[in-house]
């Protein structure tokens, strides 16, 4: 008898340790909170002045650009840099001078055009003109007229953004010169309009040949007004002036590798980012995205990604860390920067891109 209750005595032991074993390795699977740690860390938020982790779809180079870019602005034809009234940083409007070429054979020509349309008008005056003809002449003189209004008004904006320079003020002149170019620009318009119309009409007689020489004459005073303006760089937009590599008394070239002044809107800004093509099905419009800047080791800023290009390239910004092959192909991605963060334009920065929430679920 206590050979059989010694022997039931183990069995029971041996079992009910067996049990306690297996309910202990259950219940550890089940309540452990902790996921994996690359889980963990793709999952974690950036953090002031900690280091950039979550759930990145991928990562690229940027460059900080101007929002509408930025335009390197270059001369139109060769010439003496005889004025540079802007510099770095200047806020300028759109048609401001920025940069001014020796315009003296320009205005030579202008004043020989001038006068070489007013001898040929005279001559056409004395040949008489009835019904259609007759009002042709009249739309032309009044678009002449207009062009030579246009020009003078132009000059007389940039006597008086000089004077203002000089006397450094605001200048309501130049405020009242630019209402006058912006009424000769519409009358213009409205003119040429008026003659395009009537030269096409089927009722108009052939020019004669003093009507033509007339034609001839507006089309040299046109094209000196416009050799002019080509001796004055204007800002094409409101911005502000990035850079002027442009010196007094260098010789301005046509070149678009020889940039007079840089400029950009710095209203916004954006960011150029080059992602490589293994990674282009990561990236879309609209997408979240993380900025952080060499400069700015303890911040960081956001953005949201306003266009991908719809080809692929070679890289032109150098990247940190380890050369990238040659032979690898990016997609430019722009990004919007949010704010006003106290980025430069050219200045790099890292991209990060977030991941969708699919994305992130299926992380391992």
């Amino acid at each position: 008898m206590v050979k059989l209750d010694s022997t039931v005595s183990t069995l029971l032991i041996a079992a009910a340790a067996a049990g306690l074993v297996g309910l202990l390795a259950s219940t550890w699977r089940h309540t452990d909170p902790s996921p994996a740690p690359a889980l963990a860390a793709s999952q974690a938020k950036p953090t002031e002045g900690a280091p950039v982790v979550g759930p990145w779809a991928t990562s690229a180079t940027g460059r900080v650009e101007p929002r509408d870019g930025e335009v390197r602005i270059t001369a139109q034809t060769p010439g003496r840099i005889v004025e540079i009234p802007v510099a770095a940083n200047d806020r300028v409007l759109a048609g401001d001078l920025l940069v001014r070429l020796d315009d003296s054979d320009a205005l030579q020509r202008i004043v020989a055009a001038d006068s070489e349309a007013d001898v040929r008008i005279r001559e056409r005056d004395e040949e008489g003109a009835k019904g259609s003809a007759l009002e042709r002449r009249k739309a032309e003189d009044a678009l002449i007229a207009a062009e030579r209004a246009l020009m003078s008004a132009i000059m007389r904006f940039d006597e008086a953004a000089a004077d203002a320079r000089a006397k450094k003020g605001p200048g309501e002149e130049v405020l009242r010169a630019r209402e006058r170019i912006a009424a000769a620009r519409e009358r213009l318009g409205e003119e040429r309009r008026r003659y395009d119309r009537l030269s096409v009409r089927g009722d108009m007689p052939l020019p004669t040949r003093l009507e033509a020489a007339v034609t001839q004459a507006r089309s040299d005073l046109v094209l000196a007004y416009n050799a002019y303006e080509r001796t004055h760089i204007r800002a094409p937009f409101d911005g502000s002036v990035l850079s002027v590599p442009a010196k007094l008394g260098e010789l301005a070239v046509a070149s678009p590798e020889v940039p007079l002044v840089t400029f950009g809107d710095l209203a916004g800004l954006k960011v150029r980012a080059e992602v490589e093509d293994r990674d282009l099905a990561k990236v879309r419009v609209g997408q979240r995205v993380v900025i952080k800047a060499d400069a700015f080791p303890d911040r960081e800023f956001g953005g949201v990604v306003s266009s991908v290009s719809s080809a692929l390239g070679s890289p032109r910004i150098a990247t940190r860390g380890p050369r990238r092959p040659n032979d690898v192909d990016v997609l430019e991605v722009f990004v919007d920067l949010e704010g006003t963060p106290p980025l430069l334009t050219g200045m790099r920065v890292d991209v990060f891109f977030r991941a969708d929430k699919v994305t992130a679920l299926k992380v391992d």
